[in-house]
């Protein structure tokens, strides 16, 4: 009963934060210079034109007003329209939310294979070369920004080795999976840097415990000791940092999605705010919102 209770209770906390991220979205995207109708028409569009577009829009009413409306219209699932596409919000993010979410897991992924080894090793190998190397390694990984990293592999993997695409989604399967390969990668840097420090951390505080002790003293092989009490309790603080990076990648898709050219959500977020498309910012803001 006590576990549905917080179920519940940290359900029902979605409604207020959700609220107060689509308050803030609202306000701040207006805050930006420029408004759609102006940017639709161009610089030297007359006055007359600017003010007809923005009724039809519907950009002259009270901004509380608009609120309002964008309140309603969500409350029933209504997302409104893409200005710079003039399609439905709902369609273009069903059409390239499937990107950004393969795009998040296959960071994952990349991003367990490479921190869960080497945590681990660096864990068992306390203070020796191994373990001062791969924390070097991982400083190293935090300090570099993304989209250097990412610039780096396109000039490597894509333009002198060509193994695969520089940018592009493909049209199959395969070459869908080919795309991904480089920005997956590039955004499981970071994240796996942090879980390897995180997980090196816990095998070395887990070490310590009186329990790893106590199994030694009972006469249990060093291979049991390690897999029972050593990595499945260094692992529950480490799984639980994985869950919360894979939200940020999800909202951090935004970078690597343009550098790479991928039609995602996060490359639309991108051109909805050049061409202040208030609609899809709105949604986009609030569907990742949402997963976190």
């Amino acid at each position: 009963m006590e576990q549905l209770n917080y179920i519940i209770k940290r359900v029902l906390q979605i409604i207020p934060v959700l609220w107060v991220v689509t308050v803030l979205i609202f306000v701040i995207i207006r805050l930006i210079p420029g408004d759609p109708a102006t940017v639709l028409l161009g610089e030297k569009a007359t006055p007359e034109l600017v003010a007809a577009l923005q009724a039809k829009l519907g950009l002259d009413q009270p901004i509380y007003y608009q609120y309002l409306v964008f309140m309603k219209n969500l409350l029933t699932m209504d997302m409104g329209n893409s200005i710079l596409f003039v399609v439905p919000v709902a369609d273009l993010l069903k059409d390239r939310l499937v990107l950004t979410i393969l795009l998040t897991f296959m960071s994952a992924f990349f991003a367990v294979m490479i921190s869960f080894p080497l945590g681990y090793i660096a864990g068992m190998n306390q203070d020796n070369w191994k373990d001062q190397s791969i924390r070097t390694g991982t400083l190293v990984a935090l300090s570099m920004p993304p989209f250097w990293v990412a610039l780096l592999l396109l000039i490597l993997f894509g333009l002198k080795l060509r193994w695969l695409p520089v940018a592009g989604w493909g049209e199959t399967w395969p070459e869908h999976f080919q795309s991904l390969i480089l920005p997956a990668f590039t955004q499981a840097l970071v994240t796996s840097a942090l879980l390897t420090r995180n997980l090196r951390n816990s095998v070395v505080d887990v070490l310590r415990c009186d329990y790893v002790d106590f199994a030694r003293s009972k006469g249990l092989k060093e291979r049991v000791v390690r897999s029972r009490h050593v990595i499945r309790n260094a692992l529950i603080s480490t799984v639980t940092l994985l869950s919360m990076q894979m939200a940020y990648m999800l909202g951090g898709s935004i970078i690597i999605e343009t550098v790479f050219a991928l039609p995602g959500v996060g490359a639309l977020m991108v051109q909805a705010i050049f061409s202040r498309d208030y609609a899809v910012v709105q949604a986009v803001v609030f569907v990742f919102a949402f997963f976190v």
